[in-house]
């Protein structure tokens, strides 16, 4: 399970796809937060995590993905040789193990190396109790452990203090991105309690890099730390960046750097590209050989990609649908925090480009039964034109598009519910009448991948 969600779902077509459907049913419960099945079952494969390259460990509820993204092109443009593994998956589960394949180059796992993991996984398992996301991690420590690379970049699936992941004892790098309220069922009610659990990744000695933190989740990271005598670097106290003049403005103790922006869109993206900075640059100061030019730096700013989180789509089905002019954006955020940050976005859009034309926003968004619906429209009031909502394809636990509907008229926003995703583009064509709108397709990660897969 995911800070953002749980795996979205393929047919099964190739062999790991039928080996995936049956480790569903090996724990009655998708979630049940435990490091003890995870330890029984590496030790049966020869303790695979205690074999992993130097580790950045991630975790937060927002800007994992993006800060774990610029680390890999970072270091790949230095010539490094990463992993990097991620939840969840978009279109397919191979996404979620990137391998190194050389120096600066690295690619999702392929389809016999994924079968053969799950297969001795599996087999390993012998039919005892282990959830989806245990099971599948250990696959992919055994797959990083195999092939030699300079770092592993490992993005914490929920929480930190009792995801799988933590099983890695003796992290680089440990890095805790924006904490906000989500998964309370799993992690706490309050603020504090889920901060207190994603600083469970902290080790001692070990550095952790803080992004940006309400003052209640800060207090309760630097408890833990404390603690556990782990030394903390903090954003916008030990290291900062601004934009300025078209560029990215980088200081710390080692000095000041002058980058370009970054390619992934949105004024969070400067906290995420310098957490990620910061860690790389403390990394070094660990492992040398990890020590990173400013060229590199640049390059990966530039080049980093994360699809579905604020993604302009350009070409492919759905982008043919839409008369010239129009634009469609896509991202996965589901939780208060990523729609104020989303709703930041295309504010910024309005305002830079408002010099061409007054170019409506219309939503389209699907969400699950689980997430805070109205939190997540309530910064888009006043800024989108119409909200369309839509039942997520193929996906029991999402609300009905009339039941969106109504949570986003509650939020203050004009909303309709759409029979399907083709509808609500046709009708948000409507919407923006005469001017070319700017539509945005939000609310999951699960629409998401139904977005991608349906756009080629």
């Amino acid at each position: 399970m995911s800070d953002r969600e749980d795996a979205t779902q393929t047919t099964p077509a190739d062999p790991s796809d039928v080996i995936l459907e049956r480790l569903t049913a090996l724990h009655p419960k998708l979630i049940d937060l435990s490091l003890d099945r995870t330890y029984r079952l590496l030790e049966k494969l020869g303790n695979p995590h205690l074999s992993l390259p130097p580790v950045f460990h991630i975790a937060g509820t927002n800007g994992k993905g993006s800060t774990g993204a610029y680390l890999r092109a970072m270091l790949e443009a230095a010539g490094k040789r990463v992993h990097a593994y991620t939840s969840p998956h978009l279109v397919r589960f191979h996404e979620r193990i990137r391998l190194a394949e050389g120096e600066g180059r690295s690619a999702f796992i392929d389809e016999p190396a994924l079968s053969r993991l799950l297969d001795e996984c599996e087999r390993a398992n012998n039919g005892e109790p282990i959830t989806f996301f245990e099971i599948t991690t250990v696959a992919a420590f055994l797959a990083f452990s195999r092939v030699p690379a300079d770092a592993l970049i490992l993005e914490v699936g929920m929480g930190g203090r009792l995801d799988t992941t933590n099983v890695v004892d003796d992290p680089l790098v440990s890095v805790i991105t924006p904490v906000s309220l989500d998964h309370q069922g799993f992690l706490g009610d309050t603020l504090t309690e889920i901060a207190g659990e994603k600083a469970g990744i902290l080790k001692r000695g070990r550095p952790g890099i803080i992004g940006p933190q309400a003052d209640e989740a800060r207090i309760a990271i630097e408890m833990a730390a404390e603690r556990i005598h782990a030394p903390l670097f903090f954003h916008g106290q030990d290291f900062s960046a601004h934009e300025e003049h078209g560029h990215l403005v980088y200081q710390d103790e080692h000095g000041l750097l002058d980058l370009p922006l970054p390619k992934l869109a949105g004024r969070h993206q400067i906290d995420n590209a310098a957490v990620a900075i910061a860690a790389l640059r403390k990394a070094a100061q660990e492992k040398p050989m990890l020590a990173v030019e400013t060229e590199a730096i640049a390059h990966g700013l530039t080049h980093a990609e994360w699809p579905g989180r604020m993604q302009r789509l350009t070409r492919g089905p759905l982008v043919g649908l839409l008369p010239p002019h129009a634009e469609l954006w896509l991202d996965g955020g589901h939780n208060p925090a990523a729609g104020e940050a989303v709703a930041h976005v295309m504010a910024d859009l309005n305002q830079r480009q408002e010099h061409i034309r007054s170019r409506p926003l219309i939503l389209i968004c699907g969400m699950l039964d689980t997430k805070d619906a109205g939190g997540f429209l309530v910064p888009f009031k006043g800024l989108a034109a119409q909200v369309e909502t839509v039942t997520i394809p193929d996906t029991p636990a999402s609300l009905t598009a009339e039941a969106l509907a109504e949570m986003a008229s509650k939020a203050g926003l004009p909303a309709s519910p759409a029979p399907s995703i083709e509808a609500a583009l046709e009708r948000a064509l409507l919407e923006g009448g005469r001017d070319a709108p700017r539509i945005l397709i939000c609310g999951s990660l699960y629409l998401a991948g139904h977005i991608l897969r349906e756009n080629g």
